[in-house]
């Protein structure tokens, strides 16, 4: 059985075995099967260059087992009931299935070709015959092939895929997975019948995490069996007792343990589980050590494989140290059976977890919790325990796993009865009854998660003028209704569409129901005549919030590219260009439905993101806001994070129009709304103010309201005239204590665990998983000094300098695998992608804060060792690993490392068809001592030109890096500053980025004082200084060497307004001995047009050295005229760094601009100059000319990339913009 590439010079493992057969009749039907002579051997290298090696104590292992007898019944060329010694092992006992497969045969001497449904090894399949007869011989041939894509009793088995939906139209258009299965048989006609003189077996499989089209793994399994002797009388059999293994089809075992990705010895897991939690406990107590993070998957291995009373030993053990705490209950989570669960129930019991502890245990416990009948109803006894109600987080997670939990359930077990989701609906009924908000809430959310069909009618009864008796219910309440019918539009499309369009037709039910309604109608993927009574209702529809989310979400699928999506963007199309002409020019502060996705089918992956924004005509404040994304993938459709927001009670303080409100994000803007904010006292007591929902694929797992009584406690508790009641004093106290203050957390999350195995002819399970393990840290570590110390009230912090230093550690690393190959509890052998993606930042700082100098510091230490902040590395490996020599695994990449040789032909021959460029760019501060590397190296086959699977195979490596660098003076610390002027706030929050003033020649040699001069030239400098103008802000970044001059660079704005002239500068000062290096920045804006703005730099010495100028316009103002935009650089004196990148990008215009469809025209252009225009030619498209010193490219009618409603919203939004522009 070989895995690998099937590409010349790359590495492949393989496993074979050889052996004797030999079988005996017992009766008539009954024969038995023995194995001798076993040799098991492994290969894992390259093909001609290695060989395979014996595997002498595997071989001794399985030898012992399969040199029992096994007892087979064998009628009419198939083979049944198996029996075998109960000590005999399931792996052993589907190797031996693997050999009687080939007497599971059907000869018909009377047909040529003919098929049948026949059992065997891969299930209950189609097989396909054809017979030949060899006339020099007279013996037959025949083939059989096998059509593994049509089985009854498939042996296949998945894992971690149960809330990934199928797409059936992806697989349309391409496969991941590919097998074929072809026996031949040579069979001698004999009186008793026929005589199977040999047999072969052939099966291949093409598998890809893309499209097999675009290249694939290869995995190709070969069998043959020659008849060597045949004997009238056979020696009497020792069988002793047996046990019935079941029929041939392959059986699946111990799945969960047998991890693919890792090989342990898994004897006495307690001591080795508890010695590997304080191994990791210790690594990772600082900061994440990435050598360490796989072996998490070797714990969560071993946790797999301890007892119930083994969980509750190491409890004792670890619930006393934090640390070690805390990495037991993370690790346990993917315990995945009933063990878990008895845990659980025993800390909820006992009490003896804190709510937090309870929440986060629980939800990743029973996510990766296996969704059989016995666990449901373990996990349902949470509903009704104590602890579950002792916090409302606590019981919020306990409904809302359960819900998960149904819904997993039913995705294996169809159909799925109502029992399992009867608890909810009892408790939706009984919140129904008792008018109870926050219960009918959350059992409405819960059904959502469980996506039950026979859920809808209790759903329903929540429904105004669906439900069969009259409701009057809280909008939120109503909301949660609606949506929790987006996982049932899948399982029942019908009667959503049933239950939605009722909910819409009805015109005097909320807009923000109506939309909801709409949202879920469309997630069923509704017929053309239902998009079309939809349409025609629009048509005729009064509420501009309706109309507006309808036909955005329309438009946004009309555009979509995704397979699910396939024939409902037709349709979508069509309901756009009815409704275009009528609500194609809807504002932008109406509902909004956006869509963005793209799919690409070489690939067979796409992603997904819909934002919707439900407003109402009474209230500016939106009614809900909602995130989601999706990713596909292998024919499937995984909902990744969707955040959903409700503005409850905080619309009642946004009801009526805000005077003040201009809308263009001016200070003016945010001062009005900051006032109205300060009446939260108006907000009401029994609703709450906002509320928060976290979904992650398509399950709703956290629930959380901020309501006035939480605001109260942190307005008061931050408050100026807060005491030492306020949780901030005490925070403030800890802070300043000798001690100081310290945290640390560390957080590992399996976050997926995919799998895939199916039989193969050989015995062996084939499997093809997925692993993504994240572990992420953080440490802080703090200690403040505050002069004067605070005694009364927190406003004391505002005359105090407050100095903090601190220092700590935030990263994470992120571990990804997919192994394709063998994997049993014996063995593995395949091809396996390793990934590792690492961020580490560390820091170490001093900080100063004075309120009452508007002053702001940061110092930082000398750079002295290198850090890597971000990295990658991968690559693809034949592996071999076995449960004998565990320790000694054979793991050898995929493409060679090239060896350096002084041989010329030889070198040739191993560099062959290899890519393997490196790459190291760096840039070093020699003022702060500081650089910055960035490293990259590739190894590829040049394969990747036919088959773009060979894109991400291979050696990768990346790498941002700060390393040491030569520095001009020794640096004690780098020193940073921010003050601001005293002038007051800017117009507008555009101000900072538009309006740039330029100082003179004086004003900036009095932005950098050098620290040696005497009094009196710091007298007659503060004179010069108090008739100059004020910058608006100051930043300093300097390094600092005892009392030597400070090096950096000191940045200064500055902002007049004049009558007709709105101008501003900034100006960079380097600081330092013999320097004059400066760069000034000149913008204006012209008061009276506000739609052009004018920038002018310069710099070199004195800002002398080299000019620039740039200039941006819009016009839009005249009555039927086309929005224009026009941009233009001219240069003067540019440095000769700055030539050589504007040639290297104007050389790949050109190229570009052919592959955009533009045109080119050869032109006499200004020189030094590059001007670019945009004149609107449609809703979606633009008029695109770029001018070059000597060529021109224009395009007429270039699509925007942005969806139609960011179009409409530019559109609609010029005017205002421009008037933003107008008042900086």
């Amino acid at each position: 059985m070989n895995f690998g590439l099937g590409m010349p010079n790359l590495a492949e493992s393989a496993v074979r075995i050889m052996c004797m057969v030999h079988i005996s009749g017992e009766s008539a039907q009954t024969f038995i099967l023995q194995v001798s002579d076993l040799d098991l051997e492994e290969f894992n290298g390259f093909p001609r260059k290695s060989s395979f090696i014996p595997s002498s104590k595997l071989t001794q292992r399985i030898a012992a087992q399969l040199s029992k007898p096994f007892m087979f019944d064998y009628t009419g060329g198939h083979v049944n009931d198996i029996r075998a010694a109960a000590e005999v092992s399931d792996t052993v006992v589907n190797i031996v299935r693997g050999i009687l497969d080939f007497f599971q045969v059907t000869v018909k001497t009377t047909q040529r070709i003919y098929e049948l449904k026949e059992v065997g090894i891969h299930g209950t399949c189609n097989s396909h015959y054809t017979i030949e007869g060899n006339m020099r011989t007279q013996d037959m041939n025949i083939t059989r092939v096998l059509d593994l894509n049509d089985c009854r009793e498939k042996a296949v088995m998945h894992k971690g895929m149960a809330t990934a939906v199928v797409d059936k139209v992806s697989k349309q258009r391409g496969e991941s997975i590919i097998s074929t299965m072809r026996y031949v048989y040579t069979v001698k006609p004999t009186a008793e019948g026929g005589l199977i003189t040999r047999a072969h077996g052939l099966e291949r499989q093409y598998f890809s995490p893309f499209n097999v089209k675009g290249g694939s793994f290869k995995m190709e399994a070969m069998k043959e069996m020659v008849l060597l002797d045949v004997k009238d009388a056979a020696g009497a059999v020792t069988s002793g007792p047996m046990e019935s293994k079941g029929n041939l089809i392959f059986k699946f075992n111990d799945s969960d343990i047998n991890v693919p990705i890792t090989m342990q010895n898994l004897t006495d897991p307690v001591p080795k589980a508890v010695e590997l939690i304080k191994r990791l406990a210790v690594a990772n107590n600082y900061q994440v050590d990435t050598a360490t993070t796989e072996d998490t998957i070797k714990l969560y291995q071993l946790l797999r494989m301890v007892p119930s009373e083994g969980l509750d030993a190491m409890w004792k053990q670890f619930a006393g140290n934090e640390e070690q705490r805390r990495w037991f209950l993370d690790m346990i989570t993917e315990i995945a059976d009933g063990k878990i669960i008895k845990f659980l129930q025993k800390r909820f019991q006992d009490g003896d977890v804190s709510a937090n502890e309870a929440v986060q245990t629980l939800v990743v416990s029973v996510d990766h919790l296996q969704a059989t009948p016995e666990l449901l109803e373990m996990v349902k006894m949470f509903l009704h325990m104590p602890f579950s109600k002792s916090n409302i987080y606590v019981w919020n997670t306990v409904v809302l796993t359960y819900g998960s939990l149904v819904y997993k359930h039913c995705a294996y077990y169809t159909p799925c009865p109502v029992t399992s989701v009867q608890p909810l609906l009892d408790m939706a009924k009984e919140a129904l009854k008792n008018h109870n908000e926050a219960d009918m809430v959350i059992a409405l959310k819960a059904l959502g998660n469980a996506g039950h069909p026979g859920s809808i009618k209790t759903i329903m009864s929540f429904l105004p003028g669906v439900a069969a008796n009259p409701v009057d219910l809280p909008p939120r309440v109503l909301s949660a209704a609606v949506q929790s019918m987006r996982l049932i539009a899948t399982r029942d499309p019908h009667s959503v569409q049933e239950t939605t369009m009722s909910v819409f037709l009805q015109k005097d039910l909320p807009a923000e129901l109506r939309m909801l309604a709409i949202m879920i109608l469309l997630d069923t993927n509704p017929s053309v005549s239902l998009v079309s009574i939809v349409t025609e209702h629009l048509l005729e529809e009064n509420d501009l919030n309706v109309i507006s989310f309808a036909y955005h979400y329309f438009k946004s699928i009309a555009m979509s590219s995704t397979p699910d999506n396939q024939f409902l963007s037709t349709t979508c199309n069509v309901a756009v260009k009815i409704l275009g002409h009528k609500f194609g020019h809807l504002r932008y502060y109406n509902s909004k439905a956006m869509r963005m996705d793209w799919f690409n089918d070489e690939y067979l992956i796409g992603t997904a993101t819909e934002v919707f924004m439900l407003r109402s005509t009474t209230n500016i404040f939106p009614t809900e806001i909602m995130m989601k994304g999706k990713f596909y993938f292998a024919a499937r459709i995984l909902q990744l994070l969707e955040l959903g927001i409700r503005g409850e009670g905080i619309k009642e303080l946004f009801r009526a129009n805000i005077p003040a409100l201009k809308g263009d994000l001016s200070y003016t803007d945010f001062e009005a709304i900051w006032n109205v904010l300060q009446n939260w006292e108006l907000l009401p007591e029994d609703k709450p103010v906002i509320t928060a929902y976290l979904r992650a694929s398509g399950q709703e797992w956290f629930l959380a309201d901020i309501n006035k009584e939480l605001i109260r406690t942190i307005v008061t508790a931050t408050s100026s005239s807060a005491g030492k009641k306020s949780f901030v004093w005490t925070a403030i106290e800890n802070l300043t204590a000798e001690s100081g203050f310290s945290w640390h957390w560390t957080k590992p999350f399996l976050v997926i665990e995919a799998r895939y195995l199916q039989a193969t002819t050989l015995g062996f399970p084939l499997e093809i998983s997925k692993y993504y393990h994240v572990l992420n840290a953080i440490t802080v570590n703090a200690k403040a000094k505050i002069n004067p110390p605070i005694t009364d009230h927190l406003e004391q912090l505002l005359i105090s300098e407050v100095t903090l230093e601190s220092d700590g550690f935030i990263g994470f690393t992120k571990d990804f695998w997919v192994f394709y190959g063998i994997n049993t509890e014996l063995l593995q052998s395949g091809s396996e992608f390793k990934s590792k993606i690492q961020i580490s930042i560390p820091w170490k700082v001093v900080a100063k804060m004075n309120a009452a100098k508007k002053k702001f510091e940061l110092d930082f230490p000398p750079c002295k060792k290198e850090i890597e902040l971000f990295s990658i590395r991968s690559d693809v490996y034949a592996v071999s690993r076995n449960i004998e020599e565990p320790n000694a695994a054979l793991i050898t990449p995929i493409i060679p490392i090239v060896v350096a040789s002084t041989n010329t032909e030889s070198q040739e021959i191993s560099v062959q068809n290899i890519w393997h460029p490196k790459t190291k760019l760096c840039h070093e501060s020699s003022i702060y001592g500081v650089g910055i590397c960035v490293e990259a190296e590739l190894r590829r086959q040049y394969f990747h030109e036919e088959y773009p699977l060979y894109y991400f195979l291979g050696y990768t490596y990346m790498a941002l890096k700060i390393v040491p660098g030569q520095a001009i003076n020794p640096v004690d610390k780098i020193h940073f500053e921010v003050s601001t002027g005293p002038n007051g706030h800017p117009t507008s929050v555009f101000q900072l980025l538009k309006t740039l003033r330029k100082l003179s020649k004086e004003a900036t040699q009095q932005l950098n004082p050098s620290s040696d001069l005497g009094s009196s030239e710091r007298g007659s400098q503060q004179e010069g200084w108090e008739s100059a103008p004020q910058p608006v802000f100051n930043i300093k970044a300097f390094a600092m060497s005892g009392k030597q001059v400070p090096e950096g660079y000191d940045a200064a704005m500055y902002y007049t307004p004049e009558a007709n002239i709105h101008r501003a500068e900034l100006i960079v000062s380097q600081v330092g001995e013999d320097t004059n290096w400066k760069m000034c920045v000149d913008t204006t804006l012209n008061a009276n047009t506000r739609e052009k703005v004018d920038a002018h730099m310069r710099w070199g010495a004195e800002c002398q050295s080299y000019d620039m100028s740039m200039e941006a316009a819009g016009t839009s103002h005249l009555p039927g005229a086309k929005l224009t935009l026009s941009t233009k650089v001219h240069w003067t004196r540019v440095s000769e760094r700055i030539k050589e990148l504007g040639r290297r990008i104007e050389s790949y215009i050109p190229g570009m601009a052919f592959l955009l469809g533009f045109y080119q025209e050869q032109k006499n252009n200004t020189k030094q100059e590059v001007s670019a225009s945009f004149v609107a030619a449609s809703a979606d498209s633009f008029d695109v000319k770029i001018k070059l010193p000597e060529y021109m490219v224009y395009r007429q009618g270039f699509p925007l990339p942005l969806p139609s409603c960011f179009q409409e919203f530019q559109h609609n939004n010029i005017n205002t913009t421009l008037e933003v522009f107008g008042q900086a």
